[in-house]
């Protein structure tokens, strides 16, 4: 109920429903490839979250994704060890198909440690789905409030270099306000 498409946004708006309704012609006005996922980015509170939530409903059933936390995901390696890497990494055993996963919040998360091994799971899960990317043409999804440098930081460069090639981005202008109330 206190959701609301604010008109300053209305250009990413545009952007993420030509994608998800696989609009071809818009799409290249905006210089978006249908054959990648999307990264959005932008300050806390500009709506990434809300705005590919909406989209995992408006989508084409072929461009459906599944919205997970980046920090739940952590939570999960935790419990489980390197079978949560492989979780969304792996076929859908009834479909036979993979899914598309938006990666919500993408560098809130720690590096863990499994029984004295550290481990950048998000990193590890992203250069997996890189090589899925390649090989069968997967999409991933993202959202995150870092910029291209803070992710390189974060995950290095071969994992930067990787996103280029895996996803759209798309961002929210630096200066946009929190809408959270």
């Amino acid at each position: 109920s206190n959701f609301r498409l604010c008109p300053k946004d209305r250009d990413i708006t545009v952007q993420l429903s030509a994608y998800f309704l696989l609009d071809e012609e818009l799409c290249a006005q905006y210089g978006i490839s249908l054959e990648k996922g999307i990264m959005l980015s932008g300050p806390i509170g500009s709506g990434k979250t809300a705005l590919m939530n909406l989209m995992a409903y408006v989508s084409r059933p072929e461009n459906r994704h599944v919205m997970k936390s980046a920090r739940a995901i952590t939570f999960e390696f935790i419990k489980n060890g390197y079978d949560t890497i492989e979780q969304y990494t792996r076929e859908n055993p009834y479909t036979q198909e993979y899914r598309i996963y938006c990666f919500d919040d993408l560098g809130v998360e720690n590096n863990i440690k499994y029984y004295g091994n550290e481990c950048n799971v998000m990193a590890e899960i992203l250069l997996s789905r890189y090589d899925l990317y390649v090989s069968h043409r997967l999409r991933t999804h993202i959202t995150t409030n870092l910029s291209a440098t803070e992710l390189e930081e974060a995950y290095g460069n071969r994992l930067r270099s990787r996103l280029r090639e895996m996803v759209n981005l798309i961002a929210f202008d630096k200066s946009t306000k929190d809408k959270r109330r």
